[in-house]
């Protein structure tokens, strides 16, 4: 049995159209899960405007600002969802760095996929890629369209990777559709050998296949401690042709959220999101869930 994460649905928001996306989305899942709600909004007013005299009546413009932001944030969620617990603060720090201090002790993370005074072609804001590349617990990123927004497809989707035999994003997808009452789409992609000729009738394909085998057999060896432990889960399974980046995102336009897991070392500082994971958050068509998976920072002159 998996532990479980008992901490709050932690979701940023800063105003704008994606971070209210963004905190709906949350509220849903945090009603889905029976979890509390923390509403934050990072702030350096104080920093850039000075603290007022307490004899001043005047409040700085960048400190009512804050306060609306949360104070909105909060009314529309309890509008939403009268009886879900929340609180709503104003955090006196950079945006980024403030998640990822909320998040870690948050069952999980939310941000929108553009913030506040993002330029119009990022496809992802600056803020939503430093806390998915180097949160603690997992973090889901909102996009997508009405249609999954709002869990109509009733699939989750999942991708699995190499190293993501009893990893923890397969966790976290067989909680969500055991939640949600949805099917668990999971796909493990494979790739032709690049010394393979192209399909003949005379050729037989044993590369291909094989391939393609071992593709099935890790699929299997992924889901069978989760499928038991949840046995009411519908399961889809597919071993796919391509580039896992390429299938995911064009599945995903099917789906009500992707997930997807990210390798982190102890001890390395940077931005740790591999090219599936960075692809599915500029490009996937649903909200996409990115689960960490720790693993120890590399011995002295271990190269892998």
């Amino acid at each position: 049995m998996e532990s479980r994460r008992v901490g709050p649905v932690v979701v940023g928001v800063d105003g704008s159209g994606g971070s209210l996306t963004a905190l709906d989305w949350a509220v849903d899942e945090a009603v889905r899960h029976g979890w509390a709600l923390r509403i934050v909004h990072a702030s350096l007013w104080e920093r850039y405007e000075g603290v007022v005299p307490a004899s001043s009546t005047d409040r700085p413009s960048g400190q009512v600002l804050a306060e609306n932001i949360v104070g909105t944030a909060a009314e529309r969620a309890r509008r939403r969802a009268p009886a879900l617990p929340l609180t709503a603060d104003v955090l006196a720090e950079d945006a980024s760095g403030a998640l990822l201090r909320e998040g870690q002790e948050a069952a999980l993370l939310v941000v929108g996929s553009r913030g506040r005074g993002e330029l119009a072609d990022l496809l992802l804001g600056s803020v939503g890629l430093v806390v998915a590349a180097r949160a603690h617990g997992p973090v889901v990123v909102v996009r997508g369209d009405t249609y999954a927004l709002e869990a109509r497809h009733q699939r989750i989707l999942l991708g699995i990777g190499d190293h993501d035999v009893d990893a923890a994003a397969v966790r976290f997808a067989f909680r969500e559709a055991a939640a949600r009452g949805a099917e668990l789409d999971v796909v493990r992609t494979w790739r032709r050998p690049v010394h393979e000729p192209a399909r003949h009738p005379l050729l037989t394909g044993e590369p291909a296949s094989a391939m393609e085998h071992r593709a099935s057999e890790l699929l299997d060896k992924a889901l069978e401690p989760m499928a038991d432990e949840y046995p009411r889960v519908r399961l889809r399974r597919s071993t796919v042709e391509g580039p896992a980046h390429r299938v995911l995102t064009e599945r995903s336009a099917a789906a009500d959220l992707l997930v997807v897991g990210a390798r982190r070392r102890d001890g390395l500082v940077g931005l740790e999101l591999g090219r599936v994971a960075h692809r599915a958050l500029h490009h996937a068509s649903c909200p996409v869930a990115v689960v960490p998976e720790r693993r120890p920072a590399p011995s002295e002159g271990d190269q892998s």
